[in-house]
């Protein structure tokens, strides 16, 4: 079975974030690589979403994977259909790449 991804506004906008953030301080180019990759990483839950760490704690049916050791992914899976993605962006620190 294969789930749709679905990227949630706030994850959009993180996902902005972190590029500007990067362009700033590294460039385009390596901004672009690292966006990139993390949505490369998001659509890859669409044919084995039940990766990462369960965090019922926090949110029932949530799920959580560190990225790069730069930004958390977080997610639940639509047993049916779809995994929801969203990102959460630590707080800027000096030399993030």
């Amino acid at each position: 079975m294969t789930w749709t991804v679905v990227f949630s506004d706030a994850a959009v906008a993180d996902l902005v974030a972190i590029y500007d953030y990067i362009a700033e301080h590294g460039g385009h180019e390596v901004a672009l690589r690292f966006i990139e990759r993390i949505e490369t990483y998001c659509l890859g839950l669409s044919t084995l979403p039940e990766r990462g760490t369960r965090r019922d704690d926090l949110r029932p049916g949530l799920r959580t994977v560190g990225f790069r050791r730069r930004a958390t992914i977080l997610f639940e899976v639509d047993h049916e259909s779809s995994v929801k993605i969203a990102i959460f962006r630590p707080r800027p620190v000096a030399g993030w790449r």
